[in-house]
């Protein structure tokens, strides 16, 4: 009999029905390790995208740089152009390189990235806030140049022989790259974050590596707003006069005289002026800084002055009433040291102290006119706080000025002191160049003087003995001068001006009117100096003074 319940046949799988299972597999495989996945891909995003930027600043400094500096363009400014860009590539290497090492970390490369950024935080802030800083001002070099065709075709010359594989159309296309990574660095490390389980033991170090990277951009902001408010006033400062009044209003005049009276009021003792002792020192040591390379400049440059009259006169020229072998070693120095060493000391003195003084003083300008700003928004600042305590608001432009005040103010506490400390050794700099070339020339002055000195009269004597035979000679000399002027005196009569009366001559075309001459007397007075000069150069020299029958008839 046959068996009623019959064994059902399993049924075929189509090759369709096939693929929709390895779809369902792969599905459920894909969404159980999604996390897992995606946290992968956040993190190689930022290796993959790390590595292309360091590779794309790599072709802006070696090619495209390079490139324009071969082309010695004085037009193009490279250094405003490209700022620290070299300082960013150098800081964005080491983070690369630890990137590239976390892969080998296995299951510590989350704590090895959060660590890497967390080191490199201060290091980055620093080079990126130069270059954010630096990049308005870039942005403004290129847009002048656009307009000029011949420096436009160099450059686009340029991008087109260097980096044609990246279709940049400008160099904005590389200048805007470090500008916009700063930027990412806190988005790709929160994608991370946001992929990674809070059970994690990296979690916690993730989230304050992304936090650090946040606060630099955030810090970068503020060193851009305070620098924006620091270029305005300084801007301000080179207005001239006229556009200077043609700035005034009853406004601007109504709030110069609100400060001009509170600043009556602060001197009078009625309201107390806000202090700031931070501030007060920084600015102490600056004025005082200030003031030195001022006074240096100065007189630097009265020394320059007496310089150039020393080295106008030239007694060596002259022909003295001397044997020659006395003066000959004497006009021999001063020829070489008039004709070569003095120029050149003069020269180097000029390259090497003055202009550095004068660079480093109009370096002084900027941070002078902040601190009188800051000092004209602290009056203002004073008056709109005590609006504020009374009524409790101010309005938005009072609030606007208040908040500049307090920019200005947190801009000099934060850069005072790098710059005092720039100055002073730039200062210290200049100072060592003076010492340096005033070593330099005594000793030139010496190397040329040991061959002369050989020749001297008085070779052989002693530097005591020396400087006493000088201070006697000099002494008699005094003495006779001083005797031979009494004897003027007794012997001459007073100089008398004869004035010749006009004369025509009637047969000349011209009528000829003479001028004033003096009388013979005037003229003996060159004399007198001459002979004044013959007593002490051979009184000096040890040589016979010409014996005369009288003083009148040598004077004669």
């Amino acid at each position: 009999m046959a068996n009623d319940s019959t064994e059902e046949s399993p049924s075929k799988v189509t090759s369709e029905d096939e693929e929709h299972i390895y779809e369902h597999i792969y599905e459920t495989l894909v969404s159980s390790d999604k996390p897992e996945l995606n946290h992968q891909m956040a993190v190689d995003e930022l290796i993959t995208t790390e590595a292309n930027y360091v590779h794309n600043l790599q072709l802006c400094i070696f090619d495209i740089r390079h490139h324009l500096q071969k082309k010695q363009l004085p037009e193009i400014d490279l250094e405003g152009l490209f700022s620290n860009i070299d300082d960013i590539l150098e800081v964005s290497k080491r983070l690369l390189k630890g990137l590239e090492a976390s892969v080998n970390e296995g299951q510590g490369q989350l704590f090895h990235i959060s660590t890497l950024f967390q080191e490199l935080k201060a290091e980055m802030e620093n080079v990126y806030k130069l270059y954010c800083g630096d990049y308005e001002q870039a942005l403004l070099l290129l847009d002048i140049y656009s307009k000029e065709p011949r420096l436009q075709k160099e450059i686009m010359e340029t991008l087109t022989t260097t980096v044609p594989h990246t279709g940049a159309s400008n160099l904005s296309f590389f200048l805007v790259m470090p500008v916009q990574r700063i930027t990412k660095y806190p988005l790709m490390l929160q994608k991370i974050v946001e992929n990674t389980s809070d059970t994690d033991s990296a979690y916690g170090a993730l989230q304050a590596a992304a936090t650090a990277m946040t606060d630099v951009n955030a810090n970068i902001n503020e060193y851009k707003r305070r620098k924006e408010i620091a270029d305005k006033y300084n801007k301000a400062g080179y207005l001239t006069l006229r556009e200077r009044l043609a700035r005034l209003n009853t406004h601007s005049i109504a709030k110069k005289t609100a400060r001009l009276s509170r600043l009556f009021m602060h001197e009078a003792g009625i309201v107390t002026k806000t202090e700031d002792k931070e501030f007060d020192q920084l600015e102490e040591k600056f004025q005082s800084l200030a003031s030195a390379i001022i006074d240096l400049k100065e007189n630097v440059a009265c020394f320059l002055d007496n310089t150039e009259m020393f080295l106008s006169f030239k007694p060596h020229e002259d022909e003295l009433d001397m044997e020659t072998y006395i003066t000959q070693p004497y006009c021999s120095l001063a020829k070489k040291l008039h004709s070569t060493t003095f120029p050149v000391y003069k020269q180097r003195l000029e390259h090497l102290v003055y202009k550095p003084l004068c660079n480093l003083s109009e370096t002084l300008r900027g941070p002078q006119k902040l601190i009188k700003k800051r000092s004209d928004k602290l009056l203002d600042y004073e008056e709109y706080e005590e609006k504020r305590n009374e009524t409790g608001s101010v309005t938005y432009e009072e609030e606007a000025i208040m908040n500049a005040y307090l920019g200005i103010n947190s801009l000099l506490v934060s850069e005072l002191p790098t710059f005092n400390q720039v100055a002073l050794k730039w200062l210290a700099c200049i100072l060592c160049s003076f010492v340096t070339l005033q070593r330099d020339l005594a000793k030139q002055i010496l190397h040329e003087a040991e061959g002369e000195i050989v020749q001297l009269p008085h070779r052989h004597l002693s530097a005591t003995e020396f400087w006493k035979m000088v201070m006697d000679t000099l002494n008699q000399a005094e003495d006779q001068l001083y005797f031979l002027q009494k004897k003027f005196d007794t012997v001459l009569p007073s100089p008398v001006v004869q004035v010749q009366e006009a004369t025509f001559h009637p047969e000349s075309s011209n009528s000829t009117i003479t001028s004033l001459t003096q009388g013979p007397e005037q003229q003996r007075c060159p004399r007198v100096i001459l002979l004044g000069k013959h007593i002490l150069l051979a009184t000096f020299l040890k040589l016979p003074i010409p014996q005369r029958t009288s003083t009148l008839q040598f004077y004669r």
